[in-house]
């Protein structure tokens, strides 16, 4: 009889990392990641929109609700009003009462909703290009076309109207803004500064220090990119790799979010959180408005030389004053007798603006010399004196010419 049969096993070899997986060291539970703390400053994937450019409600991933009907109607109007007092000026420069001009056409809702989310006593710092947004906030027209009509360079009074001289260079106004706005903090004051910037000035190391200072600082501070896809001629990609220009306050700590720029409804609504959120003490907001200059850059500027018609087409299909103005029909907030209304309104405020600038201004030349320094340096005195004395000569020469009457 053989030997009982025997099964043989097969040898197990363990491995380093088997016997790791094993151990009991390696059945505790796995540690929690920490929560990112980017997740609260990173803006919406898509653009933030209220209504759609067909003027109907949109389907919304945010929890951002449209304004009131009554809010929008005085957006519209003020909308309304600023595109034709944009046109006007455009006109003013052919016909040579202004140097040059900057329209902010198509950028309606950009220009004119924070004027609806800021108080009186808030600050406003503006590009070159706000002359519509400045009118919305109830400056004089005249005084506003001052700069650009080269008599002044600023027509109003920045501390009575609590607005900035117009900034032509990019981006220096964010560093003023940010100062401003902290000192208001230390005097007690809960006031807000806005800033408008256009995609551009994102390239500027004074936007970098501007929101940097504003962050660390915790200053009340908004700052609104109109990324209306130009700077001059230079397109948005060569501006930036970021998936939008919002992305840029999230390396400051800045909560930032963007928003169709071309949406008023939207705009106003995110601008007005914004606000409050900067007004609580939070800090910097930074909020990318997505839209689009219509007009070339300046009366100076050939747009035709870096983008097509078809492109400028698409978007005015995206009118902003008529997106809201469809919305507001739809609920019964505006009619036929409204349109005309706001319609003769802006008409005669262009008119009114037409028969003032169309007076020629008393300039003396002596002026010139004004407010350069508090106290006139002996090189400035030197220059004056040269001036008045070649004005003087030649009205002596007039006056000679002219003879005994």
């Amino acid at each position: 009889m053989g030997p009982p049969h025997v099964q043989e096993v097969p040898a197990v070899t363990t491995t380093p990392q088997a016997a790791r997986r094993a151990s009991p060291r390696s059945r505790r539970p796995a540690k929690k990641t920490a929560a990112d703390p980017a997740a609260a400053l990173l803006p919406t994937a898509e653009p933030v929109r209220l209504l759609d450019p067909a003027g109907t409600p949109a389907t919304s991933l945010t929890d951002h609700v449209i304004p009131e009907p009554d809010t929008l109607r005085e957006l519209y109007r003020r909308m309304v009003v600023g595109r034709r007092f944009d046109v006007q000026a455009t006109a003013l420069t052919k016909q040579g009462r202004l140097a040059v001009y900057p329209s902010s056409r198509g950028q309606e809702a950009c220009q004119v909703a924070p004027t609806l989310a800021l108080r009186d006593t808030d600050w406003v710092f503006p590009t070159y290009r706000e002359s519509m947004a400045l009118v919305a906030r109830g400056l004089d027209p005249v005084e506003v076309l001052t700069l650009l009509r080269g008599d002044w360079h600023c027509g109003y009074d920045p501390a009575a109207r609590r607005t900035a001289p117009q900034c032509t260079p990019l981006a220096t106004q964010c560093v003023h803004a940010a100062g401003v706005a902290h000192g208001e903090t230390l005097q007690g004051r809960d006031t807000v500064a806005f800033v408008y910037i256009g995609d551009g000035a994102t390239s500027e190391g004074d936007f970098h220090e501007g929101v940097n200072f504003a962050a660390v600082f915790k200053a009340p501070v908004v700052y609104l990119v109109q990324n209306n896809k130009y700077a001059i001629s230079v397109p948005l990609s060569r501006q930036t790799a970021a998936p939008s220009l919002a992305y840029k306050g999230i390396g400051y700590g800045v909560p930032s979010e963007q928003v169709d720029g071309n949406d008023p409804a939207a705009v106003l609504a995110v601008l007005t959180r914004a606000v409050a959120h900067a007004r609580a003490g939070h800090g910097p907001y930074l909020v990318e408005a997505h839209t689009y200059r219509m007009e070339a850059h300046t009366n100076a500027d050939d747009a035709t030389r870096y983008r097509d018609g078809a492109e400028v087409e698409q978007w005015r299909d995206r009118d902003p004053i008529v997106r809201l103005e469809t919305y507001l029909r739809s609920v019964d907030a505006l009619d036929d007798a409204g349109v005309a209304a706001v319609a003769q309104e802006a008409e005669e405020y262009a008119a009114g603006l037409r028969e003032r600038m169309n007076a020629t201004p008393t300039v003396d030349p002596l002026s010139l010399f004004d407010h350069v320094y508090a106290e006139p340096t002996p090189q400035l005195v030197e220059q004056r004196e040269q001036v008045r004395a070649e004005l003087a000569a030649a009205q002596a020469d007039q006056a000679g010419q002219e003879g005994p009457r």
